[in-house]
């Protein structure tokens, strides 16, 4: 049996109907329900059973599932970068993975956890190095903190544990999330409700909708997690990005023409869109300048070495194959 946490949650539920696209359905879904709509992301899966998240903390401890499970992929976390409540964040996010670990170990069962680029903090460099880390955020924190228990524990490995730094992923069924899902997802509908799209003015120097980020289509985190699970000799701490940044405006442009594509349109570039309306900017936020990384960028050297070749999606391949996914789900044809 493979236990995916986070099952019903974005990356999570992705990773089960990539199981399912495998013929595995031999699945142990695990989350928590209390916000009931996620629920929706599960449903053209197929799963073994579902159990809540404390539920199965309980029983992992007390010996329930010993001999049972052949690896945990650990999706499941609070990812509210702007949480404040830090004593939350540590227990959900730390404690619950540290005690995952520490059974995966005593069991051998592999382990294979979301990590984070929030870890990176400002940059400017992002690589798998200590040098490189200093998290703006106690979410950051809360992910650098079992990265290092990782690193402390690996000469003592009992089998495969890795850990994947998640860059900026968006793609299907990242609904719920609400606030927090992708530029992608926010400007598909901003388009769809009044016509343009709205970005953040500049900061840290970049002008605007010039922030770079590494946005990482969820098909390509499907694919790097479902590599590891092919390959259980390999361990370790990897980033899970494109390698490549790119800007606010890139995703905006994608995402607008992918939509006046659909509707029989010719695609526009930038400063077309800007001087038709169509791409806008607002004021920066204050409490976010503190917090905030204006640029990422994967290093993948590590990810190569370790031996995985596939090329990675651009955000113009990504997020045209995301807003056709949006758009099926609504039942709009595509001319």
């Amino acid at each position: 049996m493979i236990v995916v946490t986070g099952a019903a949650g974005f990356i999570g539920s992705n990773l089960v109907k990539g199981l399912n696209a495998r013929g595995v359905t031999d699945i142990l879904a695990v989350d928590n329900m209390t916000r009931a709509d996620k629920f929706r992301n599960l449903v053209d899966c197929e799963i073994a059973d579902y159990w809540d998240k404390e539920t199965f903390l309980d029983a992992v401890v007390a010996g329930d599932f010993d001999g049972d499970v052949e690896a945990i992929l650990h999706d499941g976390a609070c990812s509210d970068t702007m949480g404040a409540d830090g004593r939350y964040m540590m227990d959900n996010n730390y404690r619950y993975s540290l005690t995952l670990l520490d059974w995966c170990q005593a069991e051998r069962v592999r382990y294979i956890y979301a990590s984070s680029a929030a870890v990176y903090g400002p940059g400017p460099e992002f690589r798998e190095d200590r040098a490189c880390e200093s998290p703006l955020n106690v979410y950051g924190y809360s992910k650098f903190l079992l990265d290092q228990v990782v690193r402390r524990r690996w000469d003592g490995l009992t089998t495969q544990v890795v850990g994947l730094r998640y860059f900026n992923v968006y793609g299907p069924r990242e609904a719920h999330k609400a606030r927090r899902a992708s530029v992608a997802f926010h400007c598909f509908n901003q388009y769809r409700a009044e016509g343009h799209v709205k970005l953040f003015e500049g900061s840290g120097g970049y002008g605007p909708g010039e922030q770079r980020r590494d946005f990482v289509s969820v098909d390509d985190v499907v694919a790097v997690n479902l590599w590891f699970l092919d390959h259980p000799d390999v361990s370790g701490i990897f980033n899970l990005g494109t390698g490549r940044a790119q800007t606010f405006n890139d995703v905006a442009c994608a995402t607008v023409n992918a939509l006046r594509r659909a509707e029989g349109q010719s695609a526009q570039t930038l400063d077309e869109m800007r001087a038709q309306g169509l791409v806008e900017y607002t004021p920066f936020p204050d409490g976010l300048k503190a917090k905030y990384q204006s640029f990422t960028q994967a290093d993948l050297a590590k990810l190569r070495a370790a031996g995985y070749a596939s090329a990675f999606l651009s955000v113009e391949e990504g997020v045209s194959r995301y807003i056709d996914w949006l758009l099926a789900r609504e039942g709009v044809s595509h001319r």
